[in-house]
């Protein structure tokens, strides 16, 4: 079987359309074409706004016309990720997707299905003649992986909405009535190389981490291939560590699972020590990163690299930032509130970079943890930036549509839904900033380990969710 041949066929169709436009964050101007176009196709009213984001309006089915209007919102980019020995261009490729089991997987990168799954059921919802459905107001927002520049810059005043359904929610179980706001630490040193001559030279490779959402992921207890790799580091500075360069971690919102270094060492004694120290980190990693591989190379081309004194400096300052969760919240049990995540660290030529994301549903708290890290390299003279804030969304329990959505999936699924707020970055915080007073609520299909090569949708839940979502259009209140 294909995944074109997956129930509801419709909305699988448009999925693997949509995965055939290559669609980056920042560089969306091809799946913004494909979607204007889609929506010009079926002769709806279809707009694209200075920034990019894509308006597409529907009127209601007979009989739904004194229904609220309802905006349906999903994100156009995606996350791209690849295993190192996969060989794909995301700026000209398609993502191959295929059925493993029972789930949709892809071949080496990212599925797509964050935020993918939600722009193909509203494209599904759009073509549709059959679905009985309350006026549509489908927003297509872009960026949303790397700023969510979308949704800041939505024009006021083209949406009509009260409610707003966002479909980027990752578990068939589970609403979301909340989310956590971000804000991104950037730094920067520059160092003076020096030349390199004596020692030993390596390539250290960490590899084989499972990444993924560095903030619905950030409480697995995965491992963080920039930190692992310091510790490598931090046993180097026994041996007259020179860095010549380290390229760790790829995108700022994604657990970092591959780091590479290299280095000068006096001696090979380092390597015995080496040994000692990966079947220690491996051990503590036994459960949560099975496939953990640390790697060396000798290598013999190392000419320039830091003095031994930046060296350890840089070590240093890497070890004294925190990764991974910082506080949990006190008013939802389970909820991760503040946390971290060391994303990039690349030195290069000199040029000591870093890159980090700061998550927190407390505007203080998130506040408070980007000014620790940043403490971490201001003590060294780096240039700090603080970049890319956007707000948490609170929590409304005396929300009308989640009451509604609540009794609907208890009376279809027998049982009941999980109603909590998430530590992802959802653009209904910002959405509700532009439009006060929507009536908000995320849901989706179930996807695992989004952000990463591994991100997998699971097929029933898809055929669960597109039921819950056509039932819901039916009952949504009428207007005042």
């Amino acid at each position: 079987m294909k995944v074109r041949d997956l129930l509801p066929v419709e909305l699988w169709n448009n999925f693997e359309d949509l995965n055939a436009v290559p669609r980056p964050s920042k560089k969306e101007e091809r799946v913004i074409e494909f979607i204007k176009n889609f929506g010009l196709n079926l002769g709806l009213s279809t707009y694209v706004d200075p920034c990019g984001n894509v308006i597409i309006k529907k009127p209601a089915s007979k009989g739904s016309e004194n229904q609220k209007t309802v905006i349906i919102q999903s994100h156009l980019d995606m996350v791209h990720q690849k295993n190192a020995d996969t060989e794909f261009d995301f700026l000209t490729q398609g993502i191959q997707s295929y059925i493993d089991g029972d789930w949709v997987t892809a071949k080496g990168t990212t599925l797509g299905a964050d935020n993918g799954m939600g722009v193909a059921t509203i494209m599904t919802l759009l073509a549709s003649s059959t679905i009985q459905h309350p006026s549509i107001e489908a927003l297509f927002t872009i960026d949303e992986e790397t700023g969510m520049t979308g949704a800041f810059e939505l024009e006021k005043g083209i949406l009509e909405g009260e409610i707003l359904l966002n479909l980027d929610t990752e578990d068939d179980d589970e609403f979301s009535i909340g989310c956590a706001g971000g804000i991104d630490t950037n730094t920067l040193k520059l160092y003076k190389q020096e030349k390199i001559s004596g020692g030993i030279g390596f390539e250290i490779i960490v590899k084989g981490l499972k990444g993924g959402h560095s903030g619905m992921d950030i409480h697995l207890e995965r491992g963080n291939a920039n930190k692992i790799m310091n510790r490598i580091l931090a046993l180097a500075l026994n041996y007259n560590l020179q860095l010549s360069q380290i390229d760790g971690g790829s995108l700022r919102n994604a657990i970092p699972r591959e780091s590479v270094a290299k280095i000068v060492v006096d001696s090979k004694d380092f390597l015995n020590q080496l040994d000692d120290l990966a079947a220690e980190i491996k051990s503590e990693f036994f459960k949560s990163e099975p496939d953990l591989i640390i790697e060396v190379n000798n290598i013999d081309s190392i000419t320039h690299g830091l003095s031994k004194i930046d060296s350890n400096e840089v070590v240093n300052a890497i070890y004294s930032v925190f990764n991974g969760v910082f506080k949990m919240s006190q008013s939802i049990d389970g909820l991760v509130e503040t946390s971290s995540s060391l994303a990039r660290v690349i030195l290069k030529e000199g040029s000591f970079i870093t890159q980090s994301l700061q998550r927190s549903s407390v505007e203080s708290s998130k506040l408070d943890i980007a000014k620790t890290i940043g403490a971490s390299f201001l003590n060294i003279g780096a240039e700090v930036e603080h970049s890319g804030s956007y707000p948490g969304w609170a929590p409304n329990t005396d929300s009308e549509i989640l009451d509604i959505m609540v009794s609907l999936y208890k009376n279809m699924f027998g049982s009941d839904p999980k109603v909590q707020a998430c530590h992802a970055g959802l653009e209904c915080g910002i959405l509700n900033e532009r439009y006060p007073g929507l009536d908000m609520i995320s849901f989706g299909p179930t996807i695992k380990n989004p952000h990463s090569p591994d991100e997998k949708v699971h097929i029933a839940s898809v055929q669960k969710f597109w039921s819950l979502f056509v039932e819901v259009l039916k009952v949504i209140p009428f207007k005042n």
